[in-house]
């Protein structure tokens, strides 16, 4: 099964009352036939299933997309679980152009962001 790429960008908030594609995540992962994360392809693929955010005014930062427990986060340092950035109820998600996903991102603020685009 081939690894989709995956952007998601900011979506509304009171900061980009319009959303923003210059705020966001751009990552690897394999997906079911239906759009969602394939847990058991992914054990098989880890290293290749990487992660990407893009803030401007930010660098950019890089690391993987990690199950852990019965949940799924981007992880940017192996060694420190202070930057890791939970996803909520990402294996319940279908990742499809217009969805919306919620990430707590390492200020542990929760944001919203839209499926921008799935190749």
């Amino acid at each position: 099964m081939p690894l989709k790429t995956i952007r998601l960008e900011l979506a509304r908030t009171a900061d980009h009352p319009e959303g923003s594609a210059e705020h966001g995540y751009e990552f690897m992962a394999p997906l079911t036939a239906d759009g969602h994360l394939d847990q058991e392809e992914w054990r098989s693929h880890k290293s290749a299933c990487t992660v990407r955010r893009f803030w401007r005014g930010e660098d950019e930062q890089t690391g993987h997309l990690v199950h852990r427990g019965r949940g799924w986060l981007f992880d940017y340092d192996s060694d420190d679980s202070d930057d890791d950035e939970p996803i909520f109820r990402f294996d319940r998600h279908t990742l499809v152009e217009g969805e919306y996903i919620s990430i707590t991102e390492h200020d542990g603020v929760q944001r919203p962001f839209r499926v921008a685009s799935v190749r």
